[in-house]
């Protein structure tokens, strides 16, 4: 074998190693990456203050909710599974104005194990994430 041969051979089986090994990175669930993640989602329906009158909400019938009231609207807390199954997809709405896409069909990131009363559940990071950020604007 030549040496490029050797280089190339090394270079593929470290790529492979690389590819195989697990990624041992935290997921990202800051309220600065929801915020980053809201720009990109859910700006555009719901505005960049979050009060419902983003560019791509007019024509849709019924404008969408204000999520900075979430909080105020539940008695003070903020309804955070409600929140997360609305985005991801799982509780929808039979209406027929319900035009939020389900997010739950995309890569939501790694699955973060949350505990919660003794029971462990596997929650997408990045639909954290974003719960994390609506939470952080709540009025």
């Amino acid at each position: 074998m030549t040496s490029h041969s050797n280089l190339f051979t090394s270079l593929v089986a470290a790529a492979l190693l690389t590819a195989c090994a697990p990624d041992t990175r935290d997921p990202d669930i800051s309220v600065e990456r929801g915020k980053q993640l809201y720009d990109q989602k859910c700006a555009a329906c719901h505005g960049a203050d979050a009060v419902g009158a983003g560019p791509e909400s007019l024509g849709l019938g019924t404008p969408p909710p204000d999520l900075t009231t979430l909080k105020a609207q539940n008695r003070g807390i903020f309804p955070q599974n409600f929140v997360m199954s609305v985005i991801d997809g799982f509780d929808r709405r039979d209406h027929l104005n319900s035009v939020m896409p389900e997010f739950g069909n995309e890569d939501l990131g790694p699955n973060v194990q949350v505990e919660d009363g003794g029971v462990s559940t596997p929650i997408p990071s990045d639909l954290i994430a974003l719960s994390a950020y609506l939470e952080s604007i709540q009025r």
